[in-house]
């Protein structure tokens, strides 16, 4: 039985955070999981930055409502589903999640969560568990499924070393330096190219 899990922002929908910098010029906000492996610190360090600017949650989603999925994702994401199970394993929160989600058709999604007061600012966030994607893809093993992974960073990778087959979609030149041995695809029709024969074996 076959399992495939991705990670969502860079591979199905583009990096909310950096959506969010472009959006409001703080630059600062352009750092990502390619940038700083350690999620904790980059989260600090990320709500650090919008309490000083003044970015509450109601600018973020606004940001989140004009995104659209990367060309190609919606398209297979619907093939993909139709020849196996599907699940989203992200570093990203529900809170975020749910409008990208809707125009991915509502695929299952594991996530984090956030903790907002009353007056909308970000305070802290929690995580679902440690680790989570590593200890859901060795759980669905467990399970007795063959798990093919697709992600774009570091913060994928122990995801990644966990599957029956990982796959690099446009991930940093750091990365594919350091697992040449990964397949990487740049379009989601090279990703389908990869994951077709996987999933007919």
């Amino acid at each position: 039985m076959h399992l495939v899990t991705l990670d969502l922002e860079g591979v199905l929908v583009p990096e909310i955070w950096v959506s969010l910098a472009k959006r409001t010029g703080i630059h600062a906000l352009l750092r990502t999981t390619r940038d700083e492996p350690d999620y904790d610190v980059l989260m600090r360090y990320r709500l650090d930055i919008l309490r000083e600017n003044g970015i509450r949650v109601e600018t973020i989603h606004q940001v989140i409502s004009e995104m659209q999925p990367l060309e190609g994702a919606r398209e297979f994401i619907s093939w993909l589903s139709a020849q196996t199970r599907v699940i989203i394993l992200s570093d990203t929160f529900a809170q975020f999640a749910g409008p990208l989600m809707a125009q991915l058709g509502h695929p299952t999604l594991f996530c984090h969560e956030l903790v907002i007061d009353q007056d909308g600012w970000i305070t802290d966030y929690r995580l679902r568990q440690q680790d989570q994607k590593r200890r859901a893809v060795e759980a669905f093993r467990g399970l007795g499924f063959q798990i093919f992974a697709a992600g774009d960073s570091y913060n994928d990778v122990s995801m990644l070393e966990s599957s029956d087959q990982a796959i690099l979609f446009r991930p940093p030149e750091s990365l594919r330096n350091e697992k040449p041995d990964w397949p990487v695809a740049e379009t989601h029709e090279q990703l389908r190219g990869y994951l077709e024969p996987l999933l007919q074996s």
